[in-house]
């Protein structure tokens, strides 16, 4: 029988204000794992802890070091954290002839070195019970690059990297190190970009939505909550054989064999 059950594991998800962070929040707490998020806004935070008696926020900001770390000293006071989920990030649009280094190192900052980070200071507690789960939620446009997205593709392509790298090293230890490529998925992210088409072309957001789904071989854009399945599964005793994979969760999309 499926053991999904994750009653008295401790998890930590960065980044949970919304979206695929805040659905795998909730995915997890539902399987009974006791819960700690961060995001930037306190509003967020109070929000989403009120979910369960089993989830804690804090507020930080995991594109600045200082900010990061304190949260991390906040985690490890309450005793050795059994899943990582690095889901923060960022995803600007810009154009690559006049992005500075200042807007490199920045998103670099948010999307890699806060998983950098964050797994650095947990995992030993991991690798000292002999269990642990570490999830990247990095994208297909670490794999499928987009012109637009062209640091955010590069960030998300070196956390599949660093996610085998540590499968590698650590998968003796019982730490087990995965990665999950969303593709379309229903995200803020995406309406705003959807709406910046349609103010372009003098249609809605819903029309052109509903048009980008129509390329996706499931015939629409994803959830969230489908994203956070995956994760959840992933940070189950379940998942004991998979190590070091780069799941993609885009309805078909992925065209490589």
């Amino acid at each position: 029988m499926i053991n999904l059950d994750l009653t008295g594991r401790r998890a930590v998800v960065t980044g949970a204000s919304l979206g695929i962070g805040e659905a795998t929040v909730k995915e997890l707490a539902d399987l009974g794992a006791e819960v700690t998020f961060c995001a930037r806004g306190a509003d967020a935070v109070e929000s989403l802890a009120a979910y369960g008696d089993n989830v804690t926020g804090i507020v930080a900001d995991m594109g600045d070091q200082a900010s990061t770390e304190a949260f991390l000293d906040e985690v490890e006071a309450g005793g050795i954290v059994d899943i990582l989920v690095n889901n923060v990030g960022a995803s600007p649009s810009r154009n690559f002839l006049y992005m500075s280094d200042d807007d490199w190192a920045d998103l670099h900052e948010l999307n890699l070195l806060s998983a950098v980070r964050c797994t650095r200071r947990l995992l030993p507690g991991m690798r000292k019970q002999k269990w642990g789960r570490v999830v990247m939620i990095a994208s297909g446009a670490a794999k499928y690059p987009s012109a637009a997205l062209v640091d955010y593709g590069t960030t998300k392509a070196a956390m599949i990297s660093l996610s085998k790298s540590l499968s590698k090293k650590y998968g003796p230890d019982g730490v087990l190190t995965n990665s999950v490529l969303p593709g379309l998925i229903h995200t803020a992210m995406w309406e705003r970009a959807a709406t910046e088409i349609a103010q372009a072309n003098d249609t809605t957001m819903e029309a052109v939505l509903e048009n980008n789904g129509k390329g996706v071989p499931v015939g629409r854009y994803g959830t969230s909550e489908e994203v956070a399945q995956v994760i959840a599964f992933l940070c189950t005793e379940a998942s004991s054989y998979v190590n070091g994979a780069a799941i993609e969760v885009d309805g078909g999309t992925a065209a490589h064999i």
